[in-house]
C-alpha cells in the first residue's frame, strides 16, 4: 500500500487537516461576561450618594432633604433582567469522529472490479456506481446500504479497487466484471470526511499521521462508505466514512 494514497499526500499540510469542527465548537461557546454590564449604572453606592444633592440646594427646609432618599432605592429594579441575557446558550456542534475504534460486519454486495488514474479517480469511481445502479435498477433491487469503495491496491500512477452495494438479494445474469461477495469485516478505525474527494488527500495525510502516533499497523485496504450518494450529490458536499482496517 502506497502510504493509503499517492506520495505526493508528503507536500500536503498535515495541519489543514486536523480541525474536523473543533473550531467551530469552540467559536460557538457562550461567554459569560456580559451578565456583569447590565446593572453597574443603578446599583453602585456612587448613583445613589448624588442624588439627595440637588433636592437639598432646591429647598432650604431641612425636613424636605430626606424626602427623595426613597426614590432612589427603588432604581435597582432593572438589576434582575442581567441573568436573562446569558439564560439561553449557544448549541455546541460536536466534532465527526476522528479515530474511532469499531468493528466492520460483514454484508452482502455486489461488486464490480475496476482500476483508476489519481488525475480521473473520482470519474470512475462514479462510472462504477453508475454501472451497478443500473443493474439492480432493471432488476428492481433494492440497496440494503451505503454505496462503498474498498481500495485494493495503490501506486504512483493510480489504483485498483471494488465498487459495492449492499443488497439483500442475489441479482441474476451477472456481467463478466461484476460479482457477489462480502464487505470487508473485522477491527478497524474510523475517520470522517466532508467535503470533495479531490479534497480527501487531506483526510487520508491526517490519517496516516494518526497511525504514525499510535504506532498502529493497518492492513493493505481502506474502505470509504458514501453517506450521502454519490450520484446525486455534489462532489464539494460529500459525507464519507473512511474505515482503516488494523493487523
Amino acid at each position: 500500500m502506497n502510504r493509503f494514497r499517492r506520495i505526493a499526500l508528503a507536500a500536503l499540510i498535515p495541519a489543514a487537516a486536523l480541525s474536523f469542527g473543533l473550531s467551530d465548537t469552540l467559536a460557538q461557546t457562550p461567554s459569560p461576561a456580559p451578565a456583569a454590564s447590565a446593572s453597574p449604572s443603578s446599583t453602585s453606592p456612587s448613583s445613589t450618594s448624588p442624588s439627595p444633592a440637588p433636592a437639598a440646594s432646591a429647598s432650604p427646609a431641612p425636613a424636605a432633604t430626606p424626602s427623595p432618599a426613597p426614590a432612589a432605592s427603588a432604581s435597582p429594579s432593572p438589576s434582575p433582567a442581567a441573568p436573562a441575557a446569558a439564560a439561553t446558550p449557544a448549541p455546541v456542534q460536536t466534532a465527526d469522529p476522528f479515530g474511532q475504534e469499531t468493528t466492520l460486519e460483514p454484508r452482502k454486495v455486489v461488486m464490480v472490479k475496476g482500476t483508476a488514474n489519481w488525475d480521473s479517480a473520482f470519474d470512475t469511481l462514479i462510472d462504477a456506481f453508475k454501472a451497478l445502479n443500473a443493474l439492480l435498477d432493471k432488476q428492481g433491487i433494492k440497496h440494503a446500504g451505503n454505496s462503498m469503495i474498498v481500495y485494493t491496491s495503490t501506486d504512483d500512477t493510480g489504483f485498483t479497487f471494488l465498487a459495492e452495494i449492499p443488497v439483500d438479494q442475489d441479482p441474476q445474469k451477472l456481467p463478466k466484471d461484476m460479482s457477489m461477495g462480502k464487505s470487508p469485516e473485522g477491527k478497524a478505525l474510523k475517520f470522517v470526511h466532508r467535503g470533495s474527494y479531490d479534497n480527501m488527500d487531506n483526510t487520508y495525510e491526517a490519517i496516516t499521521n494518526h497511525l504514525d502516533d499510535k504506532k498502529l499497523e493497518a492492513k493493505d485496504t481502506f474502505v470509504e462508505e458514501y453517506l450521502t450518494d454519490p450520484l446525486k450529490t455534489a462532489e464539494d458536499k460529500l459525507v464519507i466514512n473512511v474505515f482503516v482496517p488494523l493487523k
